[in-house]
């Protein structure tokens, strides 16, 4: 049964991709996609221009790049259910060619989004790109570093993105430390990362409370590079497999998504029909 309903949601995460593309060619598309990420709100629905487009999207979910004709989109969220007073309400500007993450974070009393342009970027061979949100409400600015061994990522405030950083394929433990300091707020053993995929760590959750500090990924398989992509940064790379500051234990890092994300999607082709023509 568990099986059947993420089949359904992933299939229905696809359909909305090619609906709400409203049928333009790809390169007057642009890509988008929504994390939800902030602990203590509730399930929520996403419109853009007056169209729901994501329907009870539960915490650490993260849907699938939706391809949509370039534009100016007003994205709204609101608690599920509801269709008065959004939490959320912004203006995006959406390019053509051009990846986009919507990140909604911080407490429900003071909820914020960030939108980020991604670069999908194709890692070179035997590589991983490796990118980091913020979205830790009370932690401070954040180093990741590979457990004894180099700082990857220096001083990520709450709010901010950091990557995509080029490494070698493999198994790490990882630390998301206090910035300039050696003290771990929370060890990540066991980070499995696979050649060719850009995948998109998310902090999110409270330092001194509940839901506690942790981290999820979104994770995309770019089919190649795009022609207008930046070259990925290139700081300190991690060891490579066999070398120091990789796991040596079989537990796995536990970053598998909540089965409700299965429904992230529970929308109608009548309401992505309608917004591939209400573009502003």
């Amino acid at each position: 049964m568990k099986r059947a309903l993420l089949l359904a949601g992933l299939a229905g995460i696809g359909m909305a991709s090619m609906l709400w593309s409203g049928g333009a060619g790809a390169a007057e598309n642009a890509r988008v996609r929504v994390i939800h990420a902030s602990p203590d709100a509730p399930n929520v629905d996403v419109y853009a221009n007056g169209s729901r487009v994501l329907s009870n999207v539960p915490y650490k979910a993260a849907s699938d790049y939706l391809s949509i004709p370039a534009g100016t989109y007003k994205l709204e969220v609101f608690a599920a259910g509801t269709s008065a007073n959004p939490v959320i309400s912004l203006d995006a500007p959406l390019a053509e060619g051009k990846d986009y993450t919507v990140v909604a974070l911080d407490r429900v009393a003071t909820l914020k989004n960030r939108v980020f342009t991604d670069n999908n970027a194709a890692p070179a061979a035997g590589k991983a790109h490796v990118q980091v949100i913020h979205a830790g409400s009370d932690a401070p600015a954040v180093d990741i570093a590979v457990k004894g061994g180099p700082v990857l990522m220096k001083n990520l405030s709450f709010g901010e993105q950091q990557g995509p950083l080029p490494v070698d394929a493999g198994r790490y433990d990882l630390e998301v430390r206090v910035a300039g300091t050696d003290t771990v707020a929370l060890p990540l053993n066991g980070v499995q990362l696979e050649a060719g995929k850009v995948y998109t760590f998310v902090a999110s959750g409270f330092l001194n409370g509940q839901p506690g500090l942790s981290v999820f990924p979104a994770v995309f398989t770019p089919a190649a590079a795009p022609a207008n992509a930046p070259a990925a940064s290139s700081p300190v790379a991690p060891p490579r497999a066999g070398e120091a500051g990789l796991a040596s234990s079989s537990d796995g890092f536990g970053w598998e998504l909540p089965l409700a994300a299965a429904a992230v999607l529970g929308i109608g082709g009548f309401a992505t029909l309608q917004l591939a023509g209400r573009r502003k």
